[in-house]
């Protein structure tokens, strides 16, 4: 397994006396794919892990065979040992167009309906409707319409289309600020669809306070919420009606993750400039599908399209029809990375002060991930997910939910109160922040 930890955390800026602390033990490959995807994997979950313990040196580990299911941990989802849906809808796919394939994303209902419209047509006609059309005419309509889907390229095409693919992870300070005084971070989540919950729920792990806010009128899938809700308190907000609730918990925040298309929370009073001179001090990460500046930059996307449209796709599948990585690996790296960053950003700034901006992308994800070495993809075991699962009792059952991956000093992470719990939460902070996180 090639050793990608270093240009990892040299993107994220992390001190290099760190790196020792790491150890990565299991089969060099879990997860079948021409692309190093375990290794992807244990780069970018030892970053979290390397920076959730910054100073303690403390030995942190990753086992590859509990990387593999945490990385598609929303297949192992169960509740009183039954599954609670499929992580995508039957519309969800590659079809094939008239000149081509597209990747349609129909899981949430208001993008299915978007795409039932532009089609014009009943389900089961779905794929006879997509057989007439121009693959990138119909991404476009889908888009303009509302909806979400990726004609599926390649690499060349994709940067043609999309212009130069963003960095795997920007930081910036935005503004001056002293630095603030160490306690458990409370994390303000406005993030869904899997990249942003996953490093939120990384943060909990870890300790932080994390309080997830999303609208009342856009509810999330359960099965996402089930996957990625374990030790965060969640509530629903009407962001265009909170006033000053909104900004009681921004006041009261320490971090701030978003992973919504630049500019979608702009008028909530959201965008990363506007915040940093309101809030200086806080930390801010931002998540999206294809980043921030170029022609994409506003698209709705998620994994599936980003891999569709950058080519991984392709390189994926065979001469008959394009494949998929093995997990949903572009969310789930620029999850921890995400985590990583967010964890050096606010250990960086109680040290120097500051506002730091941690900046990242599917589709920076996706640049790294091509630009590394191909693999010979060959035949791997399925890992045994038995030993890497964990339960939680909630009022409503039994969860079994795939565990926070990692050791740290011999001990394996295991996922905090409160269980999954969607929307049960007041949105409002504790009055008391409680002690500094054990570092």
């Amino acid at each position: 397994m090639i050793d990608l930890l270093g240009a990892v955390w040299a993107a994220l800026a992390g001190p290099p006396a760190e790196l020792d602390r790491l150890r990565v033990t299991g089969p060099a490959v879990t997860l079948s794919s021409a692309f190093p995807v375990t290794a992807v994997g244990a780069a970018t979950v030892g970053a979290s892990l390397l920076a959730a313990t910054l100073g303690t040196g403390a030995p942190v580990g990753v086992d590859t065979r509990g990387l593999a299911v945490a990385l598609r941990s929303e297949r192992y989802v169960r509740r009183d040992g039954r599954p609670v849906g499929q992580p995508f809808d039957p519309l969800s796919a590659f079809h094939r167009t008239a000149d081509g394939w597209l990747r349609l994303h129909a899981n949430y209902p208001w993008h299915r309906a978007a795409a039932l419209r532009v089609l014009g047509c009943a389900e089961a006609d779905v794929p006879a409707a997509i057989a007439g059309r121009g693959a990138v005419e119909l991404e476009s309509a889908l888009h303009d319409a509302g909806g979400v889907a990726a004609a599926v390229r390649g690499e060349e095409a994709w940067r043609a289309a999309a212009g130069p693919p963003p960095p795997l992870v920007e930081v910036r300070d935005l503004s001056a600020a002293p630095g603030r005084a160490a306690r458990r971070p409370r994390v303000l989540d406005l993030t869904r669809v899997i990249a942003g919950p996953v490093a939120t729920r990384t943060l909990a792990a870890h300790g932080a306070d994390v309080l997830r806010i999303d609208a009342p009128d856009r509810p999330e899938i359960p099965l996402q919420a089930f996957d990625t809700l374990p030790g965060k308190r969640s509530a629903l907000l009407d962001l265009g009606r909170a006033g000053h609730r909104l900004g009681d918990l921004l006041a009261g925040a320490d971090v701030v993750v978003t992973g919504y298309r630049p500019g979608a929370l702009d008028r909530f009073g959201l965008a990363p400039d506007e915040l940093a001179d309101r809030h200086p001090g806080l930390v801010l990460v931002t998540l999206s599908a294809w980043g921030h500046r170029g022609p994409w930059a506003r698209r709705r996307g998620f994994d599936s399209l980003v891999q569709a449209a950058s080519g991984i796709a392709l390189a994926e599948g065979d001469p008959d029809r394009p494949g998929a990585l093995p997990a949903q690996v572009l969310d789930h790296a620029t999850g921890y990375l995400a985590a990583a960053g967010a964890l050096l950003a606010l250990d960086a700034q109680r040290r120097g002060g500051g506002t730091p901006h941690v900046r990242l992308s599917l589709a920076g994800t996706a640049a790294w991930l091509l630009g590394l070495p191909r693999t010979a993809r060959v035949p791997v075991p399925e890992a045994d997910p038995g030993p890497w699962l964990t339960d939680l009792g909630t009022p409503d059952g039994r969860l079994t939910l795939a565990a926070p991956p990692g050791t740290v000093d011999g001990a394996a992470l295991a996922w905090p109160a409160p269980a999954p719990a969607y929307g049960a939460a007041v949105p409002r902070w504790d009055v008391d922040g409680g002690p500094p996180t054990a570092r």
